[in-house]
C-alpha cells in the first residue's frame, strides 16, 4: 500500500500525471502509530486556531496547498530517491507556520524535559509560539541542510516539512 499511494520522487518526475494522486493519498497515510499520533498532537494543539482564522473552507484549501508544497519541496531535493514519502506532517508543517504568522505571542506549554528541574519550574513550561515554532524548525532545517546530496535511505523527509512551513 505503501509503495502504490505514497509519493516516490523518481516515479512522479517519470510519469507526473500518472503519480499525480500520490500527492494527496501520502498526505492521508502514515508510517505508523507513533507519526500519526506525532501529527495529530500538532494539528490539536495549532489546527484548531488557524482553521478558526480562515474558516472552514479556506483552511481544507491551505491544508491541501501546504502539503502540495511540502510535496514539491520533497521532489525537488529528492529527484533520484526511490523512497515512498508517507504523512501529514509537511501539511502540517504548514499550519505551524501560519500559527507562527497569526499568534507569535500566544503561550504554548512544553513539557520540561529535566526532571530535577521540575523541582523548580515544574512539569511544564510556558513559551511564546515563535521560540517553540521557531525552535521545531531549525530543528528540521539542520538536518535537511546536512542530508543535501546524500544518497536518501528514508527515514523523516525535513524538506517537506520545511516547504510545507515557507508556503504558509
Amino acid at each position: 500500500v505503501v509503495s502504490g499511494y505514497g509519493l516516490v520522487s523518481t516515479r512522479f518526475l517519470t510519469d507526473p500525471a500518472g503519480e499525480l494522486f500520490t500527492i494527496f493519498t501520502s498526505m492521508f497515510m502514515h508510517g505508523g502509530l507513533a507519526h500519526l499520533g506525532g501529527n495529530m498532537l500538532f494539528l490539536y494543539i495549532f489546527g484548531d486556531n488557524v482553521e478558526d482564522a480562515l474558516g472552514h473552507g479556506r483552511y481544507i484549501g491551505f491544508y491541501l496547498l501546504s502539503g502540495i508544497a511540502a510535496a514539491a519541496a520533497q521532489i525537488l531535493t529528492g529527484v533520484g530517491s526511490p523512497v515512498p514519502m508517507v504523512g501529514a506532517s509537511g501539511a502540517i508543517s504548514g499550519v505551524l507556520g501560519a500559527y507562527v504568522v497569526l499568534y507569535p505571542r500566544a503561550p504554548i506549554l512544553v513539557v520540561n524535559p529535566i526532571p530535577f528541574l521540575w523541582l523548580f519550574f515544574g512539569l511544564f513550561l510556558s513559551f511564546p509560539a515563535w521560540i517553540v515554532i521557531g525552535m521545531w524548525f531549525i530543528g528540521n532545517l539542520l538536518p535537511a541542510m546536512s542530508s543535501l546530496g546524500l544518497q536518501e535511505s528514508g527515514g523523516v523527509a525535513f524538506f517537506a516539512h520545511i516547504g510545507g512551513f515557507v508556503a504558509a
